[in-house]
């Protein structure tokens, strides 16, 4: 099953090459999209170097910072147009581990699952140098949203995960509003919502070496405020399409 591991960047120069380069070791049906928000550090330049060395690395720019969340949806839209079968959430600051990409997708390939989530808060999960406040912070963000929205998933607000393709296909990504934390919460609600078999697979998540979290309290509140409105009106208006992207990819037959 061919799959597409979407990485977001912001100033991530520093930890680029070494990510790419271990995510395409794992297994040769890996490959990895770069969605660059125009990082001032120059690590979109920096991903069409790397395209040019590989045909299974590939970028799609955009013009400006316009937050995570859009930055995974547009990644969706190509990894659908171009017949993935499996996609792949990943941070680019090497918090989450490639070596964990095997148990991530073995489940959606052998049809035990639809969606998984590399997990914190499960047994055989967890923090590496984390500060206490993060690990309050990430364990109280899951247990508020899972309290409200009446679900068993333990980490909510994790960003690592993997899609079967017709998860994508099934939801209205275009209604999909949230970006940050509330963007992982949100997804994976719909995906439950809808029926899907969900799992979590525990990982160890470790902080930055490199670089600086993007984690603000902006974020933390509108994670605040979109679980409610996932509980009240769970099927929001359509987010307008980002302007201005433009992507490396070549068109791809049919890669199941």
């Amino acid at each position: 099953m061919m799959t597409l591991v979407v990485v977001p960047t912001y100033n991530e120069r520093e930890n680029l090459v070494g990510l790419a380069q271990a995510i395409l070791a794992v297994d040769h049906v890996l490959d990895v999209l770069v969605v660059d928000d125009n990082s001032p550090d120059g690590t979109g330049s920096l991903a069409e170097s790397l395209a040019q060395e590989t045909s299974r690395l590939h970028v799609l720019h955009r013009p400006a910072k316009h937050g995570l969340g859009t930055a995974y949806l547009a990644g969706f839209r190509h990894a659908l147009a171009r017949n993935y079968s499996c996609v792949v959430e990943m941070d680019a600051d090497l918090s989450h581990d490639p070596a964990d990409l095997p148990r991530l997708l073995a489940p959606i390939r052998s049809g035990a699952a639809d969606l998984t989530l590399g997990s914190r808060w499960v047994s055989g999960g967890g923090t590496r140098n984390w500060p206490l406040w993060r690990q309050l912070l990430s364990r109280g963000g899951s247990w508020y949203a899972r309290t409200i929205l009446g679900v068993g998933v333990r980490d909510l607000t994790g960003g690592y995960k993997c899609f079967h393709r017709r998860v994508l296909e099934s939801l209205d990504l275009a209604a999909v509003r949230s970006s940050g934390y509330s963007f992982q919460i949100e997804l994976t609600s719909r995906a439950l919502r809808a029926g899907f078999r969900v799992q979590e697979i525990p990982i160890i998540f470790t902080e930055r070496l490199h670089g600086r979290s993007k984690i603000s309290w902006g974020i933390v509140a509108e994670a605040v405020g979109a679980v409610w409105r996932l509980r009240c009106a769970p099927l929001s208006p359509p987010v307008a399409r980002d302007p201005g992207e433009r992507s490396s990819l070549a068109p791809r037959g049919s890669r199941h």
